[in-house]
């Protein structure tokens, strides 16, 4: 992550057209036409999430040609009791007395599809999500794969995360997504890249992303020149991009990097609806900004590497240089082998495994 002063250097570069305006809890703040700002709370570090309502208008299912009003909702929030109280708030006060007409979700992330089965079942509404999300996240609710237990404690093991109480507390993390997406719906309309769905009487593109989920959809209106962008763009932080054990050879920074960049074609006036953050203008220039971030930390990685074989656990230090707790150590953990294996799938890294069974990267 960049210094707290290159921080606000790159945040002046950026413009937050609603200034320092935040929803609160139980209320909503109109961004666009028709389309409403929901902030919750989340039990994190990574503190909260951006829920957006839409004014929607559906054909009614029952064939009859008819008109239904209402809102799609794009994304959940985490499953706790909080959430849902908070939901129940904003239903109260700001639906106009409408209901939700469908449930959008951009990712599988539990802070984004957490509580769909709940909003889905509350108001017998469908659920939108691309199709890899959809079934990543079935999986997920239903086993530890890729967020804790043997298999993720093994994996970063074998990445040098070999401290016995870290390896003890992971392995023990078997509800951690369960616990915050503990069903999903049990059907799903699918979005892929290029599909325009029609929301409110205005099309929105679905732009696919890859790095950060599986098959991440954000969203982009050019009525409105407005980009509901998931976690794909964020104004403050860089999105995470990380390698887990169920795809323990993967490249995902490449992928990500190349998926921000189908942003690039934008309008530069288009003001983008992040999950974390605020509102901002400034989308081409958020995307040199990751760009320069990421090549600045492959370029750390590079130079730790040219010195002694390293290990994804040796990189914390360098790419994080705060202290980490447990939720953040498995996070940085998947980040550090993602830009490890960037430099080895681009020749710069060679890999072995050294006596104890380690991934230890080297430069070429």
């Amino acid at each position: 992550m960049p210094h707290r002063a290159a921080l606000n250097l790159l945040e002046q570069q950026l413009h937050y057209p609603l200034g320092d305006s935040l929803p609160g809890q139980g209320d909503a703040l109109d961004v666009a036409p028709g389309i409403k700002w929901i902030r919750m709370g989340l039990p994190f570090a990574l503190d909260h999430i951006n829920l957006w309502l839409l004014r929607d208008e559906i054909a009614a299912p029952d064939g009859s040609g008819a008109a239904l009003q209402g809102w799609t909702i794009v994304d959940c929030c985490i499953t706790h009791d909080a959430a849902k109280a908070q939901w129940e708030q904003i239903f109260a006060s700001q639906l106009e007395g409408l209901p939700v007409l469908r449930v959008l979700v951009t990712h599988m992330h539990p802070d984004h599809i957490g509580l769909a089965h709940w909003l889905c079942a509350r108001w017998n509404a469908p659920l939108w999500i691309s199709a890899t999300d959809y079934n990543a996240a079935r999986l997920g609710s239903q086993s530890t794969t890729g967020f804790g237990g043997p298999s993720a404690a093994d994996f970063f093991a074998a990445h040098g995360l070999t401290d016995p109480e870290t390896q003890k507390q992971i392995r023990a993390r078997t509800s951690y997504y369960p616990g915050m997406v503990p069903a999903v719906p049990p059907s799903f309309h699918r979005m892929q890249d290029g599909d325009t769905v029609v929301i409110g009487g205005r099309g929105w593109r679905c732009i696919s992303g890859y790095g950060h989920a599986p098959e991440h959809i954000a969203l982009y209106c050019d009525a409105l020149k407005v980009l509901i962008s998931g976690d794909m763009m964020l104004p403050r932080i860089s999105t995470n991009v990380s390698v887990y054990d169920v795809e323990p050879e993967s490249n995902p920074l490449k992928a990500f990097l190349d998926s921000i960049d189908k942003f690039s074609p934008l309008p530069a006036d288009t003001l983008t609806l992040p999950s974390h953050g605020k509102p901002f203008t400034g989308l081409h220039t958020r995307i040199t900004q990751l760009h320069e971030h990421h090549r600045d930390r492959l370029a750390e990685v590079l130079q730790a590497c040219a010195g002694a074989p390293q290990s994804a656990a040796d990189m914390l230090p360098v790419l994080f240089k705060r202290a980490l707790d447990l939720h953040q150590t498995t996070f940085a953990m998947g980040e550090s082998v993602a830009h490890l294996h960037m430099l080895w799938f681009e020749g710069k890294l060679r890999r072995t495994k050294d006596a104890q069974g380690v991934w230890r990267f080297s430069a070429v």
